[in-house]
């Protein structure tokens, strides 16, 4: 409980007049109420994945939704967080202590789903410090962030692993039950009202199921609502819970206290047996996945498939007490005047602050990562070194023409292929900023500016390494001026590929092969007069990056420079008529218009990023109530 205060003083502490916004003499309790909530699938199909769910959670009491897979455990869950899709239809109420759910907003109610997020280079500490500086207030100090960090440590039990990194694939790391901790440790830094779990003790131990019940259990002491969906729980798990919600197919077999299931079970006709997990009891009885098998075991004497079982059960308890007992405190809830005070309103930090934080998180985690900095400098630097030895020294003999025209095409060829290395951390990245703006820690445009600034200071090294080494090798005429320019846009490509499919290798693949298109309207495989002008010359030459990289390159390595003629006595050519006659290069604007260009579609590229990213938040839902 001091922990709770602590944290709350810290979180609290710019908003002292809370109390003067709440009416005085109102009830103060705390119940999060859905009626008739009925969630269904799109038109041409009659399947409800929800049927008129109605019920309420208790402030102080934790509400256990149990039942088979598919069932509509995380459906429900997801109405209640605002996170149904688009494709679905919702109808029904969902509100607190009478009040409309958009009374709520993201720091009020926190949802912890099955899967763990996280960028395994931070440590524990550290992922919960960062989550603090995005979500608390700007005037909320340094040594009141840290109290907030230490406080929610200590309440999970994350002391022993505080210092240790998350862990990635290539990274040993943390525990799934530390990992599960963790998430919920993170949703807690704002103190909200509502805690939903989707599946918390999934793929942990006995033990640390019960460790992790008990930790939602002291959450709910604190005056907080907690609902969590559960698959299977121990029977110590179960008499954890203060009430139950029994689901099958979408439809409510049960809710009331959880330790008075056993005797509506035995009321209706299916007695659990004595030293009997209550939990396998009840799921074994509405479970439809076996319905061809009898159970052996049941506890009771006869012949009816679980269908039968519960349609019976469902049909008890809408005439039973227990039933009643619910929609009694539904109409008293609706008919009390609540207080209900929005304690956590508009908490989170400033965009400034945001962004910064952002942008030290991004860095520090590309910095860690071996995969994204060390091995591609290393590789960065390698493939330098084998440009540079293959090209060494290129010369200016009338060989060296078509030898440049082949390096300008290898050097683009090479900033591809390196390029695509940074798919897989981008794609971590992404899956971290989908689950946080699901609740509501920080948005698209603060994501994409973070990232994009983050990555500079490794695109600026690795430019200037190749860079150097191959303008010395090479003993190039000119600075390769649009190598950081391609660099750079090729992977703002790369994110925008990355964020319109599903994974990295699909991202990897679709990457390359859009490159490769970008390449084929370039001067790299033909001469640009020589495009069709259907599509490939209009619009794709103009479109096309590559283009504009390969252009500007060869004007960089050509223009200035005289060659050797090819028989004596002739006129030495010059680097702009070689441009103009042999490689088709247009001379009506110079290699920095190029370079201007190239910057304008790298800014073009990150704008698509973000409306990626928001068309994406408009088919998934952004989470809140």
């Amino acid at each position: 409980m001091k922990m709770m205060e602590a944290r709350k003083n810290v979180i609290n502490n710019d908003f002292a007049e809370k109390e003067s916004n709440c009416i005085n003499g109102q009830s103060s309790a705390s119940y999060l109420v859905w009626n008739d909530l009925t969630v269904s699938v799109p038109a041409g199909s009659k399947r409800k994945l929800l049927n008129q769910l109605s019920g309420y959670a208790q402030m102080g009491r934790i509400l256990a939704i149990m039942g088979p897979s598919g069932s509509g455990k995380s459906t429900f869950l997801d109405s209640l967080a605002g996170r149904i899709s688009s494709y679905v239809r919702k109808k029904g109420n969902i509100s607190l202590s009478g009040r409309k759910k958009g009374f709520l907003n993201h720091n009020d109610l926190s949802y912890v789903t099955q899967e763990n997020i996280f960028l395994g280079t931070l440590t524990v500490k550290e992922t919960i410090a960062y989550t603090a500086n995005l979500r608390l207030s700007s005037k909320v100090t340094k040594a009141e962030i840290d109290e907030v960090v230490e406080a929610n440590i200590k309440e999970m039990g994350l002391g022993d692993c505080a210092e240790n990194k998350i862990g990635n694939w290539h990274l040993r790391g943390i525990s799934s039950g530390d990992k599960k901790r963790l998430s919920i440790s993170l949703e807690m830094v704002t103190d909200p009202l509502i805690l939903l779990l989707d599946e918390p003790t999934t793929g942990l131990d006995s033990a640390s199921a019960f460790f992790m019940a008990r930790a939602l259990r002291n959450i709910a002491d604190e005056e907080r609502i907690v609902i969590c969906s559960i698959h299977q729980p121990s029977g110590e798990v179960f008499d954890l819970f203060d009430d139950l919600l029994l689901l099958s197919s979408g439809e409510t077999v049960f809710l009331g206290e959880a330790k008075m299931a056993i005797e509506f079970f035995a009321d209706a006709g299916f007695a659990c047996l004595r030293r009997r997990n209550p939990a396998d009891h009840f799921l074994q009885c509405i479970s439809l996945d076996f319905d061809s098998q009898t159970p052996a075991s049941s506890g009771f004497s006869m012949n009816m498939k679980t269908a039968e079982i519960k349609a019976t059960l469902i049909q008890s308890y809408k005439s039973s007490k227990y039933s009643c007992k619910v929609r009694k405190k539904m109409q008293e809830i609706a008919a009390t005047d609540y207080q209900v005070c929005q304690l956590n309103k508009n908490t989170n930090s400033s965009k400034w602050k945001q962004l910064r934080v952002l942008t030290h998180r991004s860095f520090i985690n590309m910095y860690r990562d071996i995969g994204y900095s060390w091995l591609r400098i290393m590789l960065y630097i390698l493939s330098s070194i084998s440009a540079g030895t293959l090209y060494f020294d290129i010369g200016y003999n009338n060989g060296a023409i078509i030898n440049r025209g082949k390096f300008v095409s290898f050097l683009f060829g090479l900033m591809v292929c390196l390029s695509c290395g940074g798919v897989p951390f981008f794609n971590e990245e992404l899956k971290v900023f989908y689950a946080k703006r699901l609740n509501g820690h920080y948005g698209e445009t603060l994501f994409v500016h973070a990232n994009f600034i983050s990555s500079l200071p490794f695109s600026v090294v690795n430019s200037l390494l190749s860079g150097t080494m191959i303008f010395y090798m090479v003993k190039l005429h000119h600075f390769c001026i649009n190598f950081f320019c391609c660099t750079t846009i090729i992977e703002s490509c790369m994110m925008v590929v990355n964020s319109l499919v599903p994974n990295a290798l699909m991202a990897v693949v679709t990457g390359i092969s859009v490159n490769v298109l970008m390449m084929m309207a370039s001067q790299i495989f033909t001469l640009l007069a020589d495009l069709p002008k259907f599509f490939w010359r209009y619009p794709m030459s103009y479109i096309s990056f590559a283009k504009w990289a390969v252009e500007g390159q060869y004007k960089n390595a050509m223009t200035g420079l005289e060659f050797d003629s090819a028989k004596p006595g002739e006129p030495k050519p010059k680097g702009k008529m070689i441009l103009k006659t042999t490689f088709g290069i247009s001379l009506d604007h110079s290699k920095w218009w190029d370079v201007v260009v190239l910057l304008f579609q790298l800014f073009v590229y990150e704008v698509l990023l973000l409306l990626v990213l928001k068309y994406k938040k408009w088919i998934i839902p952004s989470g809140g109530m």
